[in-house]
């Protein structure tokens, strides 16, 4: 099942063809949330999609931001170990893939099915995955700053959020002595 799918979105080009364990994980997750009420999946998968753009913003996804990224999963969507394994490498497999072509769409969607309050867990939930290895690259603020905005909240919303985890901003942190 691929995120666009989920939202109910036809995809325009054919994706390349997958190895055997990616399409065996796509009918795993896609059986894990079908057991979901629907609008919970499309809400945990376009929540997790989300989390892993952020986490993929630096073109690597450590695995202290995978572990993250399966902690908040797990929680939010109050799923086994083993489905938020599932969701997780699911959406990492997607945003490694389309990431390009699918950021703003997932984006948008999950704007209009999130209430204000998912809206600063999940921005909450993006500084922890981009702080889970002890430094915010200027690249991943931007990215969240970027979907901060495409979910609908305003600046001040993203600097408060983001003052919470000021300490792991790199840009931030003070270099050590004869370092470029």
């Amino acid at each position: 099942m691929d995120i666009l799918a989920l939202f109910g979105i036809k995809q325009t080009q054919a994706p390349e063809e997958t190895h055997v364990s990616e399409a065996e994980t796509i009918r795993k997750i896609s059986d894990s949330l079908d057991k979901l009420e629907p609008s919970e999946a499309k809400y945990i998968a376009s929540f997790a999609y989300v989390l892993g753009r952020v986490a993929h913003a630096d073109l690597d996804i450590s695995n202290e931001e995978v572990s993250e990224m399966e902690r908040i999963v797990q929680a939010l969507g109050e799923l086994s170990e083993e489905q938020a394994v599932l969701v997780v490498q699911i959406a990492k497999t997607q945003n490694k893939l389309f990431g390009g072509t699918e950021n703003f769409v997932v984006t948008r969607e999950f704007r209009k099915i999130a209430a204000r309050e998912q809206k600063i867990s999940l921005l909450n939930c993006l500084f922890a995955v981009s702080a889970s290895d002890a430094s915010i690259s200027s690249i991943e603020d931007n990215e969240i700053r970027r979907i901060s905005r495409e979910i609908g909240l305003d600046h001040r919303d993203f600097i408060a959020t983001r003052s919470t985890y000021k300490e792991h901003l790199k840009v931030l942190k003070k270099r050590p002595p004869g370092a470029a």
